[in-house]
């Protein structure tokens, strides 16, 4: 069992800010990787679309490893070696990805080995990285911050998102494989830089955490500490959650603006518009459960259950009047329903690292890496097959249906049907959690210990 002696003590606003600017760093690397390279195959090397979609698959194929890393936290009993550890591998992979892009345009065998290689270090480092940030936010974010904590992390890795697409997009014309080359090294370089510095004091030396390392001989195998978390029943349905609901999240990536295009008559320009909207509701639902789970707090608004299971029915609302909209044509207010879908899809997210944050403390101790890890790997999957499956599915329905306002309007539904499902199970999920977190805060505390860090018993 964990060493109980010594509390942690819960991170303050700079430490949970200090975090963010890890998933900032995370995110721009990211987005270079899985969208700036993908649109350089595509046009500037007129390769097949399928063969960067492949890439960034195997990246989050890779990421079924997830499980693996949380474990070696967990064991070892700190967090932030192995998320500057995996920031590094990130950094390695979207370099050499950067190389292997440019040298596709020559030598493509060579080129494409290289890609895969470089794609693979992507999955690892996502994977180490990612998976080890979330474990340390479980364990060193107090539960009356979690709501906002959750959407300051995730608005900061969208600010990466933003702030590298515009710089880089800026020094990126004239396009030349050498500048390619060089704004992504420059990119990754930096980003393991800021993620590092950082990270720098925020987590305490073993000696003084509730989490400390088990001696050697205590130390159950990874096969072992996976089965003890996969035999917990909510961790498995909170599992089953995460897949479905990530899946109906993706799913969409790839066939709103298509539909907008199709179906309202937009043009490419406004159809990129149309995922700003999109982005920016998504924006305002995690500001929203910030706001109402933190600083307003209260049995209902700082619920993470709540927001999720609403977040969710709220997501199935809006692909219901999506599916509306490919009825009813150009009259129907597209910008408003796609808005008010990514403002669900926002509050869900949140609402949903939020939970994730709270139960990887519950079960047998010393297991909250692990657990993120198995739910990591479960989003890492949904996002994986939900594009790709969407886009197969609208090209089914559009080869069975007489429209594609009719094919489209039956994804819709499908989705709306997921987040359905998702929202069911999350309500069968919390209630044994909170009745937990009743009787751990009927328990005697210690006055220097904030009641979520007190060790599993």
């Amino acid at each position: 069992m964990a060493q109980a002696d010594a509390p942690s003590v819960p991170l303050s606003w700079l430490g949970i800010v200090r975090l963010g600017l890890v998933q900032t760093a995370f995110g721009a690397i990211i987005i270079l990787t899985t969208s700036t390279l993908n649109r350089i195959m595509v046009v500037e090397y007129a390769l097949p679309a399928v063969l960067p979609g492949a890439l960034v698959s195997l990246h989050y194929a890779i990421q079924i490893s997830r499980p693996r890393w949380g474990y070696g936290s967990d064991m070892g009993g700190r967090r932030t070696p192995w998320i500057i550890g995996g920031m590094a591998i990130l950094g390695l992979g979207g370099a050499l990805a950067a190389v292997a892009t440019a040298m596709i345009g020559e030598a493509f065998l060579n080129g494409l080995l290289l890609a895969i290689v470089a794609f693979a270090l992507i999955g690892v480092g996502v994977g180490a990285a990612g998976t080890n940030l979330l474990a340390l936010m479980a364990t060193r974010v107090a539960a009356k911050r979690r709501p906002a904590a959750a959407s300051i992390v995730w608005i900061m890795m969208i600010a990466g998102f933003i702030v590298t697409a515009i710089v880089a997009g800026a020094l990126l014309d004239p396009y030349t494989p050498q500048r390619l080359i060089a704004i992504c090294s420059a990119v990754s370089v930096a980003a393991f830089v800021l993620a590092s510095v950082a990270l720098i004091g925020i987590e305490e030396k073993p000696a003084a955490r509730a989490h400390a390392p088990l001696a050697k001989a205590n130390t159950p195998s990874f096969k072992k500490a996976f089965s003890d978390v996969w035999r917990e029943p909510r961790a498995r349905q909170f599992t089953l959650f995460v897949f479905i609901s990530m899946l109906a999240y993706s799913a969409q990536d790839l066939i709103l603006e298509p539909f907008a295009g199709l179906v309202f008559g937009f043009t490419p320009g406004e159809s990129t518009k149309l995922a700003g909207v999109q982005n920016a509701g998504a924006m305002s639902g995690m500001v929203l459960v910030a706001i109402a789970g933190s600083a307003i707090g209260g049995r209902f608004l700082g619920s993470m259950r709540g927001w999720a299971v609403g977040g969710c029915i709220a997501s199935a609302l809006a692909f219901a009047g999506l599916a509306l909209a490919a009825h009813i044509g150009p009259s129907w207010p597209l910008r408003l329903n796609v808005f008010l879908l990514g403002l669900s899809n926002g509050a869900f997210a949140v609402a949903a690292i939020g939970s994730m944050m709270g139960l990887a403390g519950q079960g047998e101790a010393q297991r909250e890496g692990t657990r993120m890890g198995v739910w990591g790997a479960a989003q890492a999957v949904a996002f994986g097959f939900g594009g790709f499956l969407g886009t197969l599915a609208i090209d089914i329905a559009r080869a069975l249906l007489d429209a594609p306002s009719t094919a489209y309007a039956a994804i819709f539904i499908g989705e709306a049907v997921l987040f359905v499902a998702s929202g069911y199970i999350a309500m069968h999920i919390a209630p044994s959690a909170l009745a937990e977190d009743a009787r751990r805060d009927a328990r005697p505390k210690r006055v220097d210990a904030d009641p979520e860090f007190l060790p599993a018993e």
